[in-house]
């Protein structure tokens, strides 16, 4: 089974090796533009799309909708100012057309961070309970050693096995 996603704004680099030994630090920089990732997890393919979240570049998402199966979206939660540019992305991707079956993973990203967001604050703040017409699930996850990144993955398999 291949199962498309999309992924917003970065973390192909970690969800490349996900759930192996994710001791290790590593390091990530914002996506220019796109980059395709493919993964196998428990025998299943995921073709992720790494696109940038720049702001010149959000006119050109749509473009890879058809066909998406799962959208990522990454929250960086530490930073409270573009919480709202987030979510105004969100809803607006969530209304197109190509994404109408789509699920949503979120991960709230560095949780490890003293000060910031946490997965309720983020979830409240995205009125991620108003949404009735996707399976959603928001992950804490910690980019930098992979914790969490697991259990979004295993949500996304569960969603598979029910659809």
């Amino acid at each position: 089974m291949q199962v498309t996603c999309q992924v917003l704004p970065f973390l192909t680099e970690l969800l490349s090796s996900p759930c192996s030994s994710m001791n290790e630090v590593v390091h990530t920089s914002p996506t220019i533009g796109s980059n395709v990732e493919e993964i196998v997890v428990n025998n299943t393919r995921f073709l992720m799309w790494d696109i940038g979240g720049q702001e010149s570049l959000r006119s050109s998402w749509n473009t890879y909708y058809t066909n998406t199966e799962f959208v990522i979206v990454v929250v960086d939660s530490t930073d409270r100012e573009r919480i709202s540019v987030t979510k105004e992305e969100l809803y607006k991707m969530l209304a197109h057309e190509d994404l109408k079956k789509a699920g949503l993973l979120i991960f709230a990203n560095k949780q490890d961070v003293k000060e910031c967001m946490t997965v309720a604050e983020i979830s409240q703040f995205l009125k991620l309970t108003s949404i009735k017409d996707h399976q959603w699930h928001i992950q804490a996850c910690c980019a930098l050693t992979g914790e969490g990144l697991c259990q979004g993955l295993e949500w996304m398999m569960s969603r598979l096995k029910i659809r």
